[in-house]
């Protein structure tokens, strides 16, 4: 049977990934998740059911039937982003005079070397080619991202602990000479 932290993470993961839909079994016991823009709407399990939503962190066990939970928004609309990005004007992700500094994996992103550490960069920090920008942990290895260029970033484009995928735009920066 699940625990209810497994579901939490689960929930997460798949929330903050671009899966729309996520099937898994184990011993008997299911778990389907499905989204549209964001919303979880279905969570099965067979035998007894544990639901957890995460508006409001509660369990509610009912056996043997199918519980729906819908229109169950993610935390992460109201939560500002890590860093927040400038508001005065837009940043186009095609624009290309951009250069894009991208996720080399699958994992989660972290803006911090730790979480009571300031971010490695926000908006409008300078880099070099050599500068640490965040970490991708993958598979419990934490791997240090560089900034590739020489410039100024103009755009953070994940929030903290988020899961990127393999070639996820992660900054924009300004490229300079």
């Amino acid at each position: 049977m699940f625990k209810v932290q497994e579901l939490r993470e689960i929930i997460k993961l798949v929330d903050s990934s671009s899966l729309d839909e996520f099937l898994y079994e184990v011993d008997g016991a299911k778990i389907k998740l499905k989204k549209n823009q964001g919303v979880v709407t279905e969570v099965v399990a067979p035998k007894v059911q544990t639901v957890v939503q995460q508006a409001q962190p509660q369990v509610q066990a009912q056996p043997k039937e199918e519980v729906k939970v819908e229109e169950v928004k993610p935390q992460a609309e109201s939560a500002a982003p890590a860093a927040s990005t400038s508001e005065a004007k837009p940043v186009n992700l095609d624009d290309p005079t951009l250069h894009k500094i991208t996720s080399p994996m699958v994992g989660t992103f972290y803006a911090a070397p730790s979480p009571d550490s300031p971010p490695y960069v926000k908006v409008g920090d300078k880099v070099e080619p050599d500068t640490i920008v965040c970490i991708v942990e993958a598979m419990k290895l934490f791997n240090e991202i560089e900034a590739e260029v020489k410039g100024e970033i103009v755009e953070v484009l994940v929030k903290n602990e988020q899961l990127v995928e393999f070639g996820q735009p992660l900054f924009l920066v300004k490229p300079t000479e």
